[in-house]
């Protein structure tokens, strides 16, 4: 009887694994269907997307790079994994209408007449009307059709107003908006990004959807490496690990940032045959521009912003630019240097390596070869500026370019000071806390102040010298932290809020709700960046009742009105100053009740 049960058990096992993997075999035969089916469709939509941009040169690559702006927009926006894909396909096909552009219209230099423009705006119609076809993918036609309206309901082709306009058409209008600015056209050249960001800025609620420009600006601040743009063309510049130069700036390899994490290149070169070793030697060009590339002689244009520190050759001698002080020194190398993982291919090559590290408003590069060391302390003319490092040189080949990055920050006192601080807060006066320079993005903030039933916070602000953004200004900061300051251990950040009224909860138990008004006393953002250099002083009136803080503030014809919900306990809130490229000076706390 126990034999008999075992083996019907056994037979019981051995049905049920086989029906388990014939369920499993066909699982996998549909999974295989699918993923073919889902290839298909991909090479499909992109050999399609590919045709479109290739009616215009100008706007190769247009399609794809919107569909992986429209992606990371709704990623920003916490969308699910499928909805950020139908986002990125719908956005892939957004100017499949253009199909049926004359390609004279499309590629025409100058503004287009009246006529020409209508028919323009008759490609959403015909790309909604082409893809209706796909009735499984009905967001395909969707954000064909409507990528072209406004939120402020002056868009075409229905004029649509704000939430009424899909919310996927409403993701690709940013995403194509900020790629047509940043690409090269046939009537104009890319517009510069920090120029593109401002346009964002200014068009949020009437030409772009709030939240979803919003991601976008997050976006462009996080592209610190203006990667997010068709790169503006330097002079025959190099990003492999070869360059040729027959002259200075013939050919130069991109910039390399110098940062308070030392930078190491390394490389070889060697002579032209004939050429005296005095005039063949690599050169390094220490410079500033917007997309990190050399620009010689295009001190001017204002869509490059180059600024030249300085030039090295490598011999020591120094060629000064727009730096204060220069400080160089000589010595023998180290006792025990020799030449580790590099092949020198040929008798007469040199091998170079460079260290180089800033700190403010000093830098330091320091060069090894072997036949001495050359250290160069260079005394920058601010703290704000990128400071860039490229290799040229004058009649030799450059090759084997390597460079390395260091994780650790270095000290305040790692370079030797050749030249006073760049400061301008010295000599202000000070209120409760301490005054502070914010160099760039954030580098600085004021001691925390906690936040109490109700309070006014005044303080002095002033843009740089060489601000030039409307973010350029000061910034509050609502937080916790276990010591109430910014950064410190158990830091959560509720709301950055901005002068310019633009504003940032990065804690995910946080309600935020902000209103921006500009009065009659508002007179354009040039005229306010302007003011903001000459300095201004600023009140703030906070309110805390329980969880809810609201901040209400005015300057220069913006008004401000916050309201910030923590949806958790929270004891002990704070608010501290920052910004980027401003100072704060005269911090006062008052009428305080706690």
């Amino acid at each position: 009887m126990i034999f008999i049960v075992i083996v019907m058990f056994l037979i019981l096992i051995a049905v049920v694994a086989g029906a388990y993997l014939y369920v499993l075999r066909k699982k996998r035969e549909f999974e295989k269907t699918h993923q073919d089916a889902r290839e298909l469709f991909e090479q499909t939509a992109e050999a399609l997307s590919s045709a479109i941009d290739a009616k215009d040169s100008y706007t190769n690559g247009h399609s794809r790079r919107v569909a992986e702006y429209s992606q990371k927009i709704a990623e920003e926006a916490g969308m699910s994994e499928e909805e950020c894909e139908r986002v990125y396909f719908a956005a892939l096909l957004h100017d499949v209408g253009k199909i049926g552009v004359p390609i004279g219209i499309l590629t025409k230099e100058g503004k287009l007449t009246k006529e020409e423009f209508e028919e323009i705006k008759l490609h959403p119609v015909m790309g909604g009307q082409i893809l209706s076809s796909i009735r499984q993918s009905p967001w395909l036609s969707i954000g064909a059709r409507y990528h072209h309206e406004r939120y402020d309901g002056k868009g075409y082709p229905e004029g649509l107003k704000g939430e009424d306009i899909p919310e996927i058409a409403r993701i690709i209008a940013v995403a194509d908006a900020y790629d047509a600015m940043t690409s090269n056209r046939s009537y104009r050249k890319a517009i510069p990004q920090h120029i593109v960001r401002e346009e964002m800025v200014k068009c949020i609620g009437t030409q772009f959807d709030p939240e979803f420009a919003k991601h976008m600006i997050h976006l462009i601040d996080l592209d610190t490496e203006y990667r997010m743009q068709e790169m503006e063309a330097g002079t025959n510049v190099s990003s492999g690990d070869t360059i040729r130069c027959d002259s200075l700036y013939n050919d130069c390899t991109e910039g390399v940032a110098a940062t308070k994490k030392p930078a190491h290149l390394r490389f070889c070169s060697r002579p032209d045959d004939g050429v005296p070793s005095d005039r063949s030697l690599p050169v390094l060009i220490l410079f500033d521009s917007l997309d990190g590339r050399v620009h010689p002689g295009e001190e001017k244009n204002p869509t490059i912003l180059y600024f030249e520190y300085a030039r090295i050759r490598l011999d020591g001698q120094i060629v000064e630019g727009g730096i204060r002080k220069a400080e160089v020194t000589f010595s023998d190398p180290p006792v025990d240097y020799k030449i580790s993982g590099y092949h020198l291919e040929h008798a007469i090559d040199r091998y170079y390596e460079v260290y180089m590290v800033r700190f403010k408003d000093h830098a330091l590069v320091r060069i090894l070869s072997e036949h001495q060391t050359i250290q160069v302390i260079l005394a920058l003319p601010d703290s704000s500026r990128f400071l860039y490092v490229s290799i040229s040189g004058e009649n030799c080949y450059i090759h084997n370019i390597m460079v390395e990055n260091d994780d650790r920050e270095i000290g305040e006192n790692t370079i030797p000071r050749i030249a006073e601080e760049i400061s301008f807060i010295r000599g202000c006066p000070q209120g409760d806390v301490p005054n502070i320079q914010v160099d760039g993005w954030r580098t600085e903030a004021s001691e925390g102040i906690r936040i109490t039933d109700r309070m006014t916070l005044r303080f002095h602000t002033m843009s740089l010298p060489t601000a030039r953004l409307v973010w350029h200004c000061a910034f509050l900061s609502v937080f916790s932290s276990a010591d109430g300051r910014v950064n410190g251990r158990g830091f959560r950040e509720y709301i950055l809020l901005r002068l310019d009224g633009e504003n940032w909860g990065s804690d995910e138990h946080v309600e935020n709700r902000v209103e921006v008004q500009k009065g009659p006393d508002f007179e354009g953002w040039e005229v306010w960046k302007e003011k903001n250099k000459l300095g201004l002083d600023c009140e703030v009136t906070i309110r805390r009742e329980n969880n809810r803080i609201t901040m209400q503030t005015e300057n220069l014809g913006i008004s401000i009105h916050s309201t910030t919900t923590i949806l958790d306990r929270v004891q002990d809130v704070y608010i501290a100053l920052t910004g980027d490229q401003c100072t704060v000076t005269e911090i006062r706390c008052g009428g305080t009740h706690g």
